[in-house]
């Protein structure tokens, strides 16, 4: 490692020495524990990610701080890769590996052995673009990052506080700059000009919009959706609640969209604000995930989650590429995975074709490439559309041949500018939902009543050992343990629209089971069967058996 300074990494390092009883691991979502305990992997994620750009010779890369929906005390850090996407594969073992060095010495020896294996030119240029979102750990977090930043000698721009989306729209902006493929004005307000111009040419001649309400989750997402607002002018009114940023302990507590999921119903803070027949929604704490609800008439809370979204959203642009005569040129699909509803899976699968894929965005954002447009939303509201390039050519490249197929083409193109294709945005597919919903003269009521949703459950079964347990057909069928999976097929032909899948979890001694059936019911009991056999099967002390478990 003749090219870096070994001393000055060295000094650093003992200044940010790892925590010695502590493992940390590089999941779907990064680095992600308590906040406090992260100090020494913010400076070797500043190393990494100055090699990271090295090694692809000198592409900015992209550095985001925040634990997303999880409560204010944990926090994380994730890499973000040149186009925008999440980090290559192969690099999460890296910065596993890098993390857990337990000394200076060691770390300085794994980074030697890095360097090599990944063939490394130290003579490149190093350019990395960072972020953090409003958790009161993330300041002396990114100071321990910058260290990192400096001991590899990289370029560094910081973004400030800023909501996860925006931060891969930079990156990705970044590296596009002065090609024919720009995404966009490498800067906040260029991410706002883009999203706000092509909302207004979307909902232009439509009705007006009548007010949504924003649960901001007391979360970076209020101070940028206090900016977008200003932007959109008087397209759409936006009313704005749980945007106390700098009140302790605030964050996603009993607010935003993982709340809402998970609890399904209103924040305690929006049941004096939200009116019989309003809508509203939740981003969560780094705005990338979006849930919608609304009460009826007599008041009465409704859902829309990740799978009414891409129901409305992929329905939507299926029609507007008939409308623009392009259903031969150009193909939709919509991934989803097994805990998808399956009334939404049956919805879709008579109008395009359904792909179904393991659990985790990158699957989900992989899979959804294989399309020309393809469609993705995970149930918990995170989710976008990607055109790939060879759709945004023929949009650009197409001769309309009557009005009608002039304003679907234009629509779609502005389609392409309003969605934020390199990763879930949560304020990027508000608007979109916002445009669908405008173009369709839905309330509410009326986007519900697409499908309905079967009853469904979902258990978490505590066990020894999780990786005892293995599946495959994307999760929904189990290999092991032996003939467990025969015994659950036996279980569910007894009801009546019965599905139930198990899968370990990606991070605790746990294995979840999900159950739905056409009765609320029975989708219970079916699950609680299920877990029982999963919990006994995995050989469960018989005295602490969970009594709900049949």
């Amino acid at each position: 490692m003749s090219q870096l300074s070994i001393d000055d990494i060295r000094v650093l390092c003992d200044a940010h020495s790892k925590p010695l009883e502590l493992h940390f691991q590089y999941g779907t979502a990064g680095f992600r524990t308590l906040g406090n305990t992260l100090d020494s992997v913010l400076f070797r994620v500043g190393i990494l990610a100055g090699l990271r750009s090295k090694r692809l010779d000198g592409k900015t890369i992209g550095v985001m701080v925040t634990a997303s929906h999880n409560p204010e005390a944990d926090n994380g850090v994730k890499l973000v890769d040149p186009r925008g996407e999440m980090l290559e594969a192969a690099w999460e073992t890296h910065a596993t590996v890098l993390a857990n060095a337990s000394t200076t010495d060691d770390f300085l020896h794994a980074l030697d052995l890095f360097v090599r294996n990944v063939k490394i030119d130290l003579s490149k240029p190093s350019r990395v673009v960072y972020a953090r979102d409003t958790r009161p750990s993330g300041v002396a977090l990114i100071s321990s990052l910058e260290d990192g930043l400096k001991a590899i000698g990289a370029e560094a721009r910081d973004a400030g506080v800023t909501t996860t989306p925006i931060l891969h729209y930079l990156v990705k902006a970044i590296n596009t700059k002065g090609t024919k493929e720009s995404y966009g004005d490498d800067s906040e307000d260029g991410y706002f000009k883009k999203l706000s111009d092509s909302f207004k040419k979307l909902v232009a001649g439509r009705p007006k919009i009548t007010p949504l309400v924003i649960d901001c989750a007391n979360g970076v997402g209020a101070p940028i959706a206090a900016k977008l607002v200003e932007y959109l002018g008087e397209s759409i009114p936006l009313i704005l609640e749980n945007t106390s940023i700098t009140t302790l302990g605030a964050l996603n507590n009993a607010c935003g969209a993982d709340f809402v999921k998970t609890m399904q119903k209103l924040p305690p803070s929006l049941v004096e604000v939200l009116k019989p027949g309003q809508r509203a929604c939740s981003l969560d704490g780094d705005a990338d995930r979006l849930m919608y609800y609304y009460l009826d008439d007599r008041g009465y809370f409704s859902m829309l989650d990740g799978d009414k979204i891409a129901a409305l959203v992929a329905a939507f642009i299926v029609d507007l590429v008939k409308l623009a005569g392009l259903e031969s040129t150009i193909k939709v699909g919509v991934v989803q995975t097994a805990y998808a509803n399956g009334a939404s899976t049956r919805y879709l699968a008579k109008r395009l074709p359904v792909k179904c894929v393991p659990t985790g965005v990158k699957h989900l954002h992989h899979a959804a490439e294989h399309y020309n447009i393809g469609v993705y939303f995970e149930a918990n509201g995170h989710g976008t559309v990607l055109f790939s390039p060879q759709a945004q050519e023929t949009l650009a490249n197409h001769e309309p041949s009557t009005p009608a197929q002039s304003t679907a083409l234009n629509h779609l193109v502005n389609l392409t500018h309003l969605i934020n294709q390199t990763v879930g945005d949560a304020l990027s597919d508000m608007l979109l939902v916002e445009v669908v919903l405008a173009h369709k003269s839905y309330t509410g009521v009326e986007w519900n009543s697409l499908y309905a949703d079967l009853p469904n459950r979902l258990v978490k079964v505590v066990v020894s050992d999780r990786n005892a347990f293995r599946t495959e057909d994307a999760e929904r069928r189990l290999i092991s343990p032996s003939g467990l999976q025969a015994k659950i097929d036996e279980l569910v032909r007894r009801y009546d629209g019965g599905r139930s899948f198990v899968r370990p979890s990606g991070t605790e001694d746990v294995v979840r089971v999900y159950a739905e059936a056409i009765l609320k019911t029975q989708a219970d009991e079916l699950a609680f069967r299920v877990a029982g056999l999963v919990y006994d099967e995995a050989g469960g002390d018989p005295s602490r058996r969970p009594k709900e478990f049949l």
